[in-house]
């Protein structure tokens, strides 16, 4: 076994490799075909739970009925798109659903401006092609390809980042479940299990639109984001300190009040409100999602680590806030020190530390 010990990030199915095993050891459901598992023990694998002295830890922190729905859409021969916005843990939700139905979640296209047919069907190895004309040896199989073979699960992310007529070659493959390959006269069949989960950003609409077409081959699920700041924090922390764990930060784990205190401020920007709804404020260019609050929080004890004393100072916050708010020099900054000056100041004691670092950095 390859030693994994200087990687920089697992995929999930090793990350949680232990779980996965615990639970497919313990299943006593029907497992559909090409899956690892039971959509019952799926869902315990997302939401949380034991199993065997095992805990599950929480994948995905929210509505537990979309995930029902989002497992139970890949049991059919539906595709499968989670849209919301940044942040909203659409790909870290397709990544999982992946590792615990069949245990491989780096079948991956990541939609860019960029990506081209090739990458959605197959391309050719072009020396091979030369010297001995097409045949199954010259074929460099897409990750969609791979995956219709094995009956795996293959994920699309940011699909509305690729040309309309890109995402279009989707279209008969989600319709026929096979991929022509007329060089070689072949048409290759989907085996049982193969699915596709998509990822749609809420900020890419305009972007390339999905056809109406594209759009009935897929069951839609919104992921929202969210919805209260306790539940927000939760996340926030806890994945906070999975990147500790993983980055090897050499520093304390944030505070309560600190994240209590970052999660505020980003729901606040976002929302355009106070969160007692009493004052508006501006909002940043910048995305403050949930995403980036764990981002900011992270960075923070490495500046902690790196340069001080190991505990998150106010100095630390304020510099990871300075860097994910003010994205757009000119706009932004004037929006953080409208925010910092009308909001952060009024707030009392247990705030002036935070303030008065904030506004010596956004000068």
């Amino acid at each position: 076994m390859a030693n994994n010990s200087g990687v920089l990030r697992l995929p999930a199915e090793m990350q949680y490799g232990k779980e996965i095993e615990a639970l497919i050891s313990a299943e006593k459901n029907r497992i559909p075909a090409g899956w690892k598992m039971s959509p019952q023990s799926v869902l315990t694998y997302i939401t949380g739970g034991k199993v065997k002295g095992v805990d599950i830890t929480p994948k995905y922190i929210g509505n537990k009925r979309l995930v029902e729905i989002a497992i139970s859409t890949l049991v059919t021969d539906r595709a499968l798109l989670l849209i919301g916005d940044p942040g909203t843990a659409k790909s870290w939700l397709s990544e999982h659903l992946a590792a615990a139905i069949n245990g491989d979640s780096t079948q991956v296209v990541q939609g860019t401006a960029g990506t081209t047919e090739e990458h959605i069907r197959y391309s050719w190895n072009y020396a091979m092609l030369l010297a001995n004309g097409p045949s199954m040896e010259a074929l460099v199989k897409s990750p969609v390809l791979k995956c219709m073979e094995q009956g795996g699960i293959v994920r699309f992310e940011e699909i509305s980042r690729c040309a309309s007529e890109v995402q279009d070659a989707l279209i008969s493959i989600l319709s026929e479940k096979r991929i022509s390959v007329p060089e070689l006269g072949l048409e290759i069949p989907a085996v049982r299990g193969f699915s596709l989960i998509a990822t749609a950003n809420t900020r890419d609409r305009g972007v390339n639109d999905m056809s109406a077409a594209l759009k009935r081959r897929f069951n839609i699920i919104v992921l929202p984001t969210p919805g209260d700041i306790d539940t927000e924090i939760e996340i926030v922390r806890k994945r906070v300190s999975e990147l500790a764990e993983n980055l090897e930060l050499q520093a304390a784990l944030p505070a309560e009040d600190s994240v209590a205190k970052v999660v505020t401020i980003f729901r606040e920007l976002r929302s355009g409100n106070t969160l007692d709804n009493k004052e508006k404020v501006k909002s940043p260019s910048g995305v403050m999602s949930t995403a980036e609050a764990i981002s900011l929080l992270a960075n923070s004890m490495a500046l902690a680590a790196s340069f001080g004393d190991g505990s998150i100072t106010s100095q630390d916050l304020a510099a990871g806030l300075q860097g994910a708010v003010v994205k757009d020099e000119e706009k932004d900054k004037l929006v953080w020190r409208e925010y910092i000056d009308n909001v952060l100041k009024r707030r009392g004691a247990e705030w002036r530390d935070l303030y008065n670092a904030c506004r010596e950095l956004n000068v």
